[in-house]
């Protein structure tokens, strides 16, 4: 495709011809045509002008320098060329093509003629950067819908975007920090940036950093020399080295103590580590991924450390927020539970999915999966009801009275119904009103309407 032809308010047409009649005549029509024209006397002095041009007009026939010379004398990305000539034949033509002509016209020539080609010029341009822009726009709609993100199931605003915004960072090398409650799904973000990123065939090294006793951390992560300590017997490569030219993902990063952050700042800013009882540095080439659940505030974690890990921040909202996406997820987890029970698939009953629509989730999409393993095992028919999930579900309350329980879930569920029956009541029943009003999605109304049994409101 040829830039110069995509978003110019008015195309520059260089024309090319030792014959100074025609090249006035051509201006004229051209310009009669709306183009604005810019001449020159050979290929050569044409050469010179191609910035100043969108499109040339190149006789084939000239001194100095002739039409064929000029065509391969082009530099790369150089506009689209028309070639004219009074001797034309079949075999010029052919030769100018070969030669990356777009097209060719012969003397004399009627001028709607040339205005003609230079239009089929203007509309192919157009049609390839339309393309261009579709292909583009299909892979941004990949993007949000999340598709390379295998196993991350949403469809909500916030998990769109969140999407977005990964298959765009993957491809870079930027660090980055992915924040969320226990359950949300943090390393399969994690993983999902390594394996859409240029270092998918790289090593993916991971480690809690949260699960090791403080006083091997250091060692885990930064390796040793031999001798370093009693019971070094060997050198050992850390975790930093065993990813060079990967990814290495810092799970709960806010559980580093103090002095490991520092270490860890000092690897990030100039790419080395100095293992144990070394007395050289090591050079690593590694990208950095983290997760916490945690808040990371200083003095606790230090800032300058925060502002290197999070050049990017995705924030993983909670399945407490993200009801629409509940039947999405029910309908995944059950096929790779199933799969891996080797069960048959179930129905999932409406009451048991108003109950599983209608929970808080604390423990977001693992509670969720385990939930649905439970009523797997329980379950003796081809339906899961809602009396084969676990008691903390079904007692949530979700309809009839709260009494005088100080329960925040209690009391959110009662507010929450409050809200939904006053602005159907506002709506005259107009669920889609409703929503809007809410600020929920239509189908999230209607599976609390069910739940909180305000179908006749």
């Amino acid at each position: 495709m040829y830039p110069h032809l995509v978003g110019t308010p008015q195309l520059r047409v260089l024309v090319v011809d030792d014959e100074e009649n025609l090249r006035h005549l051509l201006e004229l029509i051209l310009v009669r045509a709306g183009y604005a024209v810019v001449s020159a006397r050979n290929g050569r002095e044409a050469l010179g002008l191609l910035g100043a041009a969108d499109i040339v007009l190149c006789d084939i026939r000239m001194p100095d320098m002739d039409g064929l010379t000029f065509l391969d004398s082009r530099p790369t990305g150089a506009p689209p060329v028309v070639m004219m000539s009074a001797y034309g034949s079949v075999d010029t033509a052919l030769e100018a093509m070969r030669r990356g002509a777009y097209d060719y016209v012969s003397k004399p020539f009627k001028s709607d003629e040339i205005v003609l080609t230079l239009r089929k010029l203007e509309e192919r341009e157009q049609l390839v950067a339309e393309r261009g822009r579709l292909a583009v726009e299909n892979a941004r709609l990949s993007e949000r819908t999340g598709e390379p993100v295998e196993g991350f199931v949403g469809r909500g605003p916030a998990i769109t975007e969140l999407l977005r915004v990964l298959a765009r960072t993957a491809a870079h090398d930027s660090s980055v920090l992915i924040t969320g409650e226990s359950g949300t799904g943090k390393e399969l973000l994690a993983r999902a940036i390594h394996r859409l990123s240029p270092r998918r065939d790289g090593p993916w090294v991971a480690v809690n950093c949260s699960a090791i006793p403080e006083s091997l951390l250091e060692s885990e992560l930064f390796g040793y020399r031999r001798g370093a300590f009693t019971g070094a017997v060997r050198d050992h490569a850390g975790l930093f080295e065993q990813a060079d030219h990967g990814t290495l993902f810092l799970d709960e990063i806010g559980e580093l103590p103090p002095p490991l952050q520092a270490k860890l700042l000092r690897t990030l800013q100039e790419g080395t580590l100095r293992r144990l009882g070394a007395s050289a540095d090591t050079t690593v080439d590694v990208r950095i991924v983290a997760a916490t659940a945690a808040s990371l505030v200083p003095p606790r974690f230090r800032e300058d450390l925060y502002y290197r890990v999070a050049v990017v921040h995705l924030a993983i909202p909670p399945l407490r927020e993200r009801a629409d996406d509940i039947p999405l997820l029910v309908d995944h987890l059950l096929d790779g539970l199933c799969a891996r029970m080797r069960l048959p698939r179930p129905r999932v009953s409406g009451e048991a999915m108003r109950v599983l629509v209608g929970s808080r989730w604390p423990g977001n999409v693992r509670q969720l999966e385990n939930a649905l393993e439970r009523a797997l095992l329980v379950s003796d028919t081809d339906s899961i009801e809602a009396a084969a999930l676990p008691a903390e579900l079904r007692g949530t309350p979700t309809i009839g009275s709260t009494g005088d329980s100080l329960s925040i879930p209690v009391r959110t569920a009662e507010l929450e119904r409050r809200l939904i029956s006053a602005a159907l009541t506002q709506h005259d029943g107009n669920k889609a009103a409703a929503a809007r009003a809410l600020e929920i999605s239509y189908k999230a109304l209607l599976y609390k309407v069910r739940g909180y049994g305000l179908e006749e409101t």
